[in-house]
């Protein structure tokens, strides 16, 4: 580990970036320390013909690094409690981006423990998009950081084979909840407690 992504891997299809992050390593380094987390879920939001994707409204002041250029952060505010993080996939200005839900500690996890000290089992630590960026210190202030470089930062890891991934649909919303972009490390404790609903084939909007 220690070599970043580069800006090429994110531009390319959501679905692929999205499948091939499973493995790569999550890494902030803040005053308070390193901490870092291998990728076991990851959801991709594919642009404005997603009902989903933030995208849908066009290029606001919210949804500006959204749209790229590929390779940069989006950090967002959900609930009025979370921040969550994704990586823009695609060309700039189409506003495509991979949702990070779940890592698996690797380094700093004591600062973890920290951060998030109300947490009982350190299973649960990350097992979430918003614990995961509380766990590593990842807020709006790194809204539009490029990920080749620090302080946020996506390593190369160690590949995950077919056989040890699921796709299912994804969670936590209401609009093509039902189409399979969500990608899961098969059987690993730090996934994600939500629970998709059945797949569907995804619908091609209309032109």
């Amino acid at each position: 580990m220690g070599r970043s992504l580069s800006a090429s891997f994110y531009d390319r299809p959501t679905e692929l970036v999205a499948r091939d992050l499973l493995g790569a390593v999550l890494e902030h380094t803040s005053p308070e320390g390193v901490a870092s987390g291998r990728i076991v879920e990851a959801e991709a939001y594919l642009g404005p013909d997603d009902p989903a994707c933030h995208a849908v409204v066009g290029r606001t002041e919210r949804t500006w690094n959204l749209h790229g250029p590929p390779g940069v952060a989006y950090v967002y505010f959900i609930y009025g409690v979370h921040w969550c993080f994704n990586a823009v996939t695609r060309e700039e200005g189409h506003g495509s981006a991979v949702l990070v839900r779940a890592v698996e500690p690797l380094r700093g996890v004591e600062l973890m423990r920290r951060r998030r000290a109300k947490v009982r089992r350190d299973v649960e630590l990350t097992n979430g998009p918003g614990k995961l960026c509380q766990a590593l210190g990842i807020d709006g202030a790194l809204d539009g950081a490029r990920l080749d470089r620090g302080p946020l930062r996506i390593l190369v890891g160690e590949p995950v084979p077919d056989a040890e991934v699921d796709v299912t649909a994804r969670v936590g919303i209401t609009k093509a909840a039902d189409w399979p972009l969500r990608w899961v490390v098969r059987d690993n404790p730090y996934v994600s407690l939500g629970r998709p609903g059945p797949v569907q084939p995804r619908r091609r909007a209309r032109r």
